[in-house]
């Protein structure tokens, strides 16, 4: 039996997945943009920097403890 402050293994493993997902999005996102920089026109850091942040929620919620 789960004790009250244990959150159930299918939640823990969705948050996981999810931060792995975005993590992955992130990661595509930053290098594509960057791989195109010259092309992307007027400024392209908006989009590195979205791309940063999807990577940093990802590694969040990978390394979060769900309560």
């Amino acid at each position: 039996m789960m004790s009250r402050g244990e959150a159930p293994i299918g939640l823990t493993i969705m948050e996981k997945l999810v931060g792995l997902f975005l993590m992955f999005i992130g990661i595509i996102f930053f290098y594509v943009t960057y791989t195109n920089i010259s092309s992307i026109g007027s400024y392209p850091i908006i989009f590195l920097v979205a791309g940063l942040i999807l990577i940093g929620l990802g590694i969040v919620m990978i390394t979060a403890k769900t309560e």
